[in-house]
């Protein structure tokens, strides 16, 4: 008879093996077009410098997780009230995510089965408001987000939206705006929030017009959700009635959303928007590399690491604006920031984006505040150190990506397309060089 700890010791060598087995089986044999794509997304991760600020590189431990089985479960409901059976290990998977969000954000109430931040978003609109209801957020072109009344979204169409904006002056909130805005509008909800915005948002003035007027106040903080749990950028858990998020961004989880609250009446209201209002059974293998995540930003590790984040955007910024180029604001208190090309002549950001991805670096094109051009277009750039700074990039490292990414641009913008060749493959190899110094995976 074995003792209990050879069975748990064979128990735990099974595993090992089905899991090593499992992510190194047989994809390339039964599918090799997927395969091959997958194979090839992992090269471009590996060698290229990823700046976009709402990505992230996960650990193995989050990626085992998110492939694990639970894939293959239903589990619709909540902990203890599930509308099928063989939910016991479903449980115990969400009430740890559960447990761990409630103390990374010391918050009392948590939903960590929202697909995505526009879910979220999606499900406290359904709890609180009726169609055509009045809500102000910011624009997408000041830097806020589509969910947040853009009018070709749900929020836009089935509600009333007013938008605030920055004062193009600074480039930073106009918060006076935003109160004459919401005298004028009466909205039912005010959100804040940012996709674009770099700097510090002050809540409790939005707590305070929303006071004035008797709304209710939603954040979104999707993008610093990592730094609010590193205690590194303002927390509106106690001063917001709703905050949603992202696990992706800089808090460096899995693809999904979350919803929190210190009101238990709207946490009753939340948890029926989101089932039975707006979803089915939720994605017990994304909430399992959800724990994971949590599990990792609870580690005094994290709160080193987001500092890294924070410091590593500085010394981008300022690189870049020490070769000429204009960054919105003057800089950054976080992890992203956008940069003006429209002193780089006839260069939009929609060309920027792919004259620098041939570079070897990646980014996303971004309105700039009084945009002239399209947003397909734009006039600038975001870029974002949360990837970078989860490779093990340091400021030496974001020194050398700013003066890669202005060779490429003043090049660009004084040779053109084809005068930039050159530089494009130089910096290349050095992206190549430096990425096999900090490789992932």
């Amino acid at each position: 008879m074995q003792s209990s700890n050879s069975s748990s010791n064979s128990l735990h060598n099974f595993l090992h093996n089905f899991l090593h087995n499992f992510f190194h089986g047989d994809l390339s044999n039964c599918d090799s077009q997927i395969f091959a794509s997958i194979s090839s997304e992992l090269s471009r991760q590996q060698q290229q410098i990823e700046l976009i600020a709402s990505e992230n590189i996960v650990s193995k431990a989050v990626l085992q997780a998110q492939g694990s089985v639970f894939t293959n479960k239903y589990a619709e409901g909540y902990p203890g009230k599930r509308y099928y059976g063989g939910c016991e290990f479903s449980d115990q998977i969400e009430s740890l995510a559960i447990s761990r969000l409630c103390q990374l954000f010391k918050v009392k109430y948590v939903n960590v089965q929202p697909h995505s931040g526009a879910s979220a978003n999606l499900a406290v609109y359904l709890a609180l408001l009726q169609p055509k209801d009045t809500i102000m957020g910011m624009s997408l072109a000041a830097g806020g987000h589509l969910t947040h009344g853009a009018l070709r979204t749900i929020s836009g169409m089935w509600l009333n939206p007013v938008q605030y904006g920055i004062d193009t002056t600074t480039g930073l909130i106009d918060y006076n705006q935003v109160r004459e805005l919401a005298k004028q509008h009466r909205p039912k909800l005010i959100i804040a929030g940012i996709s674009s915005y770099p700097r510090i948002v002050d809540w409790q003035k939005f707590r305070d017009i929303a006071d004035e007027i008797g709304a209710m106040f939603m954040v979104d903080m999707a993008h610093i959700a990592g730094l609010v749990a590193a205690g590194l950028y303002p927390s509106p858990i106690d001063i917001a009635d709703i905050v949603t998020s992202t696990t992706h961004k800089t808090l460096r989880g899995p693809r999904g959303g979350i919803i929190m609250t210190n009101n238990e009446e709207l946490a009753k209201k939340i948890n029926s928007a989101v089932f039975p209002g707006l979803q089915g059974g939720p994605l017990m293998h994304v909430i399992a590399a959800k724990a994971v995540a949590f599990g990792e930003a609870l580690q005094p590790s994290f709160v080193d690491y987001s500092k890294k984040i924070i410091e590593n955007a500085d010394i981008l910024a300022k690189t870049l604006i020490s070769r000429g180029l204009n960054i919105v604001t003057g800089g950054t208190d976080c992890h992203l920031m956008v940069a003006d090309l429209t002193t780089l002549a006839n260069v939009t950001g929609k060309d920027a984006e792919h004259i620098l991805e041939s570079a070897g670096l990646t980014c996303n094109k971004n309105a700039i505040p009084n945009d002239p051009r399209s947003p397909f277009v734009t006039s600038g750039l975001r870029f974002g150190t949360a990837a970078g700074t989860t490779r093990g990039f340091g400021k030496n490292e974001f020194t050398l990506i700013g003066n890669y990414i202005a060779d490429v641009l003043q090049e660009f913008a004084n040779k053109g397309l084809e005068g930039s060749k050159n530089i494009c493959e130089q910096v290349k190899q050095k992206v190549q060089d430096l990425c096999k110094n900090f490789p992932i995976y």
